[in-house]
């Protein structure tokens, strides 16, 4: 923590003021390098580095483009605040609004990052909060994530958020089309799995 021209070593009583003092806001443009560095952290914590294939610029695009794709919150320290590191954005929330044919309105939360020396902070509740805030603005009635079955803390979070485990609840599997599928779907070509299983929808 800084200020007033003077540094003094980072503690947990220093760290707990600056997480009670975090607010959240709208990104900008000018934030994508620290949404980037985020991004890349998460996928560290989640061993899937090697899947990140975004930009800085490629999320400025996509974000603040003429076409945005996305939405995203950050959390920020004081200006007389830092990180270990010297970071002043210490976590982030990247969502996009979805649609459900029975519930209509609907957002997803793609990412909800912290960075670890403030977690259990009350960080990623504020956070979260804020896109629940701004999805019920929207007129959604739903919001949706995913979790890794191996992140018990994130489970266990969002469950004292309110949150139903749909995986076990109802039985849903989540998938996904890497760009090689999708092409050969748009194509009609046939895809890696299709002698996995003869059942035609």
């Amino acid at each position: 923590v800084h200020g007033g021209g003077r540094s003094w070593e980072v503690t947990a009583a220093a760290m707990d003021f600056a997480a009670a003092a975090v607010t959240v806001r709208p990104a900008k443009a000018e934030d994508c390098a620290e949404v980037g560095r985020m991004i890349r952290e998460l996928a560290a914590f989640e061993n899937l580095s090697a899947q990140v294939a975004i930009t800085d610029e490629g999320l400025q695009e996509d974000g603040f483009g003429q076409d945005p794709f996305y939405k995203c919150v950050v959390a920020e320290l004081p200006p007389e605040c830092r990180s270990k590191e010297g970071h002043t954005v210490i976590g982030y929330g990247l969502y996009y609004f979805t649609y459900s044919t029975w519930k209509g309105r609907n957002v997803y939360t793609e990412d909800l990052y912290v960075m670890p020396e403030f977690r259990g902070k009350g960080v990623g509740q504020k956070l979260l909060r804020e896109i629940a805030k701004i999805a019920l603005e929207k007129g959604c009635t739903q919001m949706r994530l995913g979790v890794l079955d191996w992140n018990r803390r994130a489970i266990d979070f969002y469950f004292r958020q309110g949150a139903v485990d749909l995986t076990a609840a109802e039985g849903w599997h989540s998938f996904r089309f890497e760009a090689e599928a999708l092409k050969k779907l748009a194509l009609g070509e046939p895809g890696p799995g299709a002698l996995l299983g003869s059942s035609r929808p």
